[in-house]
């Protein structure tokens, strides 16, 4: 006589938590692996069979400065903050690029990885952090450029660059919600794929990347900064250069940023549970 084996062997069943809990950041870090993983997958993708490779991180930058410089700078004669035009564009146009690339690829991951994605669990956040997290080896190669730039038009070294580091985690927290967001849209409707470049587009002259955010006027700043580019830029250009920083924009763009990164995890947690199924 054969033994019922579904009497001997457990059956486990594993779902997924229906509410947010502690338990789910400490998973996200569990996984922690699998998110060097898919940078490290994303690095090689990017640069394969390239005949430039990492120097187009270098091209980019230096094409739209010397762009921006000849039309803003030497045509429009835009204000610089008493900067020479090309270092103060290059240093809005190196985060702005970043976050840019970050946008782009963070909106497009998880409908990249749909089979991934239908095939084995893992903390699906890890997809669109780690396309937050690729374009950080651009942005590091892309400062050195800056760095350079500062030291041919000898601009001295402030005790403000200490703060560099954090408006760097603001910079990376806002492409996280940012991508988090849009990740979650686009596995549900498609269109937003055809949205993202032209809200990138216009995102940019809405940035003080080309300009400084002194032209906007004192008693629309604080509003300004409801675009957390906006004070995460101008804070970069103060711990280069210096000089005086409008504390309420900054503040305002940092809100802003809590208040994405919240929303756009909750949003994305909420959808997470049936994401195989949508995406």
């Amino acid at each position: 006589m054969t033994p019922d084996v579904s009497a001997v062997v457990p059956r486990l069943r594993i779902e997924r938590r229906r509410a947010w809990s502690v338990a789910d950041l400490r998973e996200l870090w569990a996984y922690r692996e699998l998110l060097y993983f898919f940078v490290w997958r994303d690095l090689k993708v990017r640069y394969k069979q390239t005949v430039l490779g990492v120097a187009w991180a270098l091209l980019q930058p230096v094409a739209s400065m010397v762009v921006f410089w000849l039309f803003f700078g030497k045509l429009a004669h835009v204000p610089s903050d008493g900067l020479p035009y090309p270092l103060f564009s290059l240093a809005g146009l190196v985060p702005w690029t970043y976050f840019a690339t970050a946008l782009s690829g963070g909106s497009n991951a998880l409908v990249g990885s749909q089979a991934l994605i239908s095939r084995v669990y893992f903390p699906r956040l890890l997809i669109p952090l780690g396309a937050v997290v690729t374009p950080l080896v651009d942005f590091a190669i892309s400062f050195v450029l800056v760095a350079g730039l500062m030291a041919w038009y000898g601009a001295p070294v402030h005790v403000t660059l200490l703060a560099l580091p954090l408006l760097l985690v603001l910079l990376v927290s806002a492409a996280a919600a940012a991508s988090s967001w849009l990740a979650a849209l686009q596995a549900q409707y498609r269109d937003v794929r055809y949205l993202v470049p032209f809200v990138t587009q216009f995102w940019l002259f809405v940035t003080p990347v080309v300009y400084p955010a002194s032209l906007v006027p004192a008693k629309w700043r604080a509003l300004y900064g409801l675009n957390p580019l906006a004070g995460i830029i101008t804070g970069i250009r103060w711990t280069l250069f210096g000089g005086p920083m409008d504390l309420s924009l900054l503040t305002v763009s940092v809100v802003t940023i809590a208040a994405a990164l919240v929303s756009g995890y909750l949003y994305f947690h909420r959808l997470e549970r049936t994401l195989a199924d949508v995406v």
